[in-house]
């Protein structure tokens, strides 16, 4: 097979997805259309419609955008099936019914922001991070009917800094999982469209690991637990930042309670002093945590700004009057 052979139909959304198409129209294949989410209504009264960043990229190009309400809607299926595309790729989109992800002679397969088996779900960056890992990467494997199941094609692993945030992560993944496939499209060509995988099952099995999941976050999943470990509460701050962003409640010496967004947090390796104290030392504002105090740099109290932690306390009275919860 040569790389002209293949005419690939390609699924995403966000901006995490447009590297990889931006990758794969670079390096001459032959993206036949792309599939996105239909634009949102935003603004205030919901009556602009945005685009998704992959569908502006798409049009850029000149290629193709198909835009379904519903993966199953019979005339979206059709349609599709009219492109005789004999490969999909697809990051960062919906699940897709088998009818879709069946379709092409050579299947369809998944760039994942995590080393699968680990991390199956909708958000594999923020808990790689909040879990404290040291190592990540991406994964692309065959679609088949459960999410994030199928038989690995490849893999690329990605360091995680000590003091990384979630942005840091993401866009290392980004571009690395451009690059995986690019990578893996060269091994499906010398193939002849039917590369070597292995199952999930069999890769955990080698590793002896439990499974470690990577379901969506709501804003309840963003609360801090003061009860934890500062090292526990200080992963979990950076794997939410800076998007949606950890939360506490701030609450006052006459109970009103007030939410603060953290941003940024440092580990202070100092004994804390009763679980969720607040104490202002100098331009400091720290926080005790299960076992040790954990200093707060970047906050964001409700209706305001984004600020260091100095330029808080100067706006705030009496800080050490407050608590967390």
């Amino acid at each position: 097979m040569e790389k002209s052979d293949l005419r690939i139909v390609f699924m995403g959304t966000p901006e995490f997805a447009v590297e990889t198409l931006r990758a794969l129209v670079e390096n001459g294949y032959n993206v036949v259309a792309v599939v996105t989410q239909p634009d949102k209504p935003v603004g205030r009264h919901q009556t602009e419609m945005q685009p998704s960043e992959v569908k502006k990229y798409a049009l850029e190009k000149g290629l193709p955008v198909l835009q379904p309400e519903k993966m199953k809607d019979p005339a979206f299926v059709e349609q599709l099936r009219s492109y005789q595309a004999n490969l999909q790729v697809v990051v960062a989109f919906r699940m897709l019914p088998e009818v879709v992800w069946a379709m092409p002679e050579y299947g369809t397969f998944n760039v994942h922001a995590a080393l699968l088996p680990q991390y199956r779900g909708a958000a594999p960056i923020n808990w790689a991070v909040i879990n404290g890992e040291t190592e990540t990467g991406v994964t692309t494997f065959f679609l088949d009917h459960d999410i994030d199941t199928g038989r690995i094609i490849q893999k690329k692993t990605f360091a995680i800094p000590d003091d990384a945030d979630v942005e840091y992560v993401y866009d290392g993944l980004m571009k690395l999982g451009a690059e995986l496939c690019l990578e893996t499209l060269e091994t499906i060509v010398a193939a002849d469209g039917h590369p070597e995988t292995v199952s999930q099952d069999e890769s955990l099995k080698l590793k002896d690991e439990s499974l470690k999941a990577a379901p969506k976050i709501f804003k309840e999943t963003c609360e801090i637990d003061w009860t934890k470990t500062a090292k526990q509460v200080y992963d979990f701050v950076r794997g939410l930042s800076p998007v949606p962003g950890a939360w506490t409640t701030l609450v006052s010496p006459d109970d009103k309670e007030t939410v603060l967004k953290i941003y940024k947090a440092r580990k202070t390796g100092r004994k804390g002093q009763g679980i969720g104290t607040l104490n202002v030392e100098g331009k400091s504002l720290l926080v005790s945590a299960q076992d040790e105090w954990l200093e707060l740099m970047e906050v964001q109290l409700a209706g305001k700004k984004r600020m260091s932690a100095r330029d808080f306390l100067n706006g705030m009275k009496a800080l050490e009057t407050y608590r967390v919860k």
